[in-house]
């Protein structure tokens, strides 16, 4: 029984970092359909990097400096 419980509480955990890593990936990009740009054109409302399709990921430039 001990075990099970142990198993169940990492299975939790293990869940919930997956869960949130996936998210993060466009934490810091609003994006919003520019349909001036014609249809699946997609605009950031963050930063103001544009795409097309639907964006999995932050466009945003690394900073200078490599950090």
């Amino acid at each position: 029984m001990p075990l099970l419980l142990l198993v169940l509480v990492v299975g939790v955990f293990a869940y919930a970092w997956l869960a949130r890593r996936g998210t993060r990936l466009t934490r810091d990009c609003r994006w919003r359909e520019d349909r001036t740009l014609g249809a699946g054109h997609y605009r950031c409302a963050a930063c103001g990097a544009v795409t097309t399709g639907a964006p999995r990921r932050c466009l945003r430039l690394p900073p200078a400096g490599g950090h």
